[in-house]
């Protein structure tokens, strides 16, 4: 099933490929170069802006001392800055993995965005290998969620033995689910529906190497398994045109990966 997925999905990408660009092959690509300049942009502001401490230095560089101050102290000495902070850096990474494309698909390309994955019809056809990832990753996770690098990643809101679970860490779970609908967005439908009319199948390869890399810095099997779990979902998105089978196996996992952390650290 997998091999006949794999197959029918580069046939069919590489012949839309080709047809496309024997109809254009002297015209320079300036949807793929925009695709590829605004990742890199996004990925940029996300890199820097994602960390509230240049935010703070950028406000005293600029000399608004004042709001610089205040922001390090939302962000580190209130009640809840664990949960501020987690807010904060989330919600930079999915305003960046979702407006500045959504702005180039809608009034530079002026298509729709259903052609960039959202589209829901077809989405869960193949459902089955959804169930085969599931049955592969839960046991590694609960191998790997015994080591001390994955239980000091996970859960992201650190919550305390007899803390309650609502409204903090919920908040948190919610806000955490719909970045991943925002990063599938970004990798699976902007960047891959973007380039496959130039790279075809190979257009999943293109997006699996700054996947792979936006895992640095976590612990290594997961920054591994990022570039078989970005290949094997590019390839789902290709076949099926949307990016949704990609949000529920990421939601499935991450629920499965914080469940364990928090069994394994005795809260559970």
């Amino acid at each position: 099933m997998i091999k006949k997925i794999f197959l029918d999905t580069f046939y069919s990408s590489e012949s839309e490929s080709l047809k496309a660009l024997q109809g254009n092959s002297k015209k320079i690509n300036v949807k793929v170069i925009l695709v590829c300049i605004g990742v890199a942009f996004s990925l940029s502001i996300i890199k820097y802006f994602s960390d509230y401490r240049f935010v703070v230095s950028l406000l005293n560089d600029f000399h608004f001392n004042s709001s610089a101050i205040q922001f390090q102290v939302l962000m580190t000495m209130c009640r809840n800055s664990e949960l501020y902070q987690l807010v904060y850096w989330v919600s930079i990474i999915i305003f960046f993995y979702l407006i500045p494309p959504i702005l180039i698909v809608v009034f530079v390309f002026k298509e729709n965005l259903n052609d960039y994955g959202l589209t829901f019809k077809g989405a869960f056809k193949d459902y089955k290998l959804y169930v085969i990832m599931l049955i592969v990753m839960i046991p590694l996770v609960l191998f790997f969620s015994g080591t001390q690098s994955f239980q000091a990643r996970y859960p992201f809101y650190d919550i305390q033995k007899g803390e309650s679970f609502f409204p903090n860490f919920i908040i948190w779970e919610v806000l955490y689910f719909f970045q991943f609908f925002a990063l599938e967005f970004f990798f699976r439908g902007f960047m891959v529906h973007g380039t496959k009319q130039r790279f075809g199948f190979f257009s999943v390869f293109v997006m699996t190497i700054p996947y792979c890399m936006i895992h640095f810095g976590k612990p290594m099997p997961e920054t591994i398994a990022a570039i078989i779990a970005g290949i094997v979902l590019g390839v789902l998105s290709l076949k099926s045109k949307s990016i949704w089978m990609g949000v529920a196996i990421h939601c499935s996992v991450a629920v499965t990966m914080d469940v364990c952390a928090l069994w394994q650290k005795g809260i559970l």
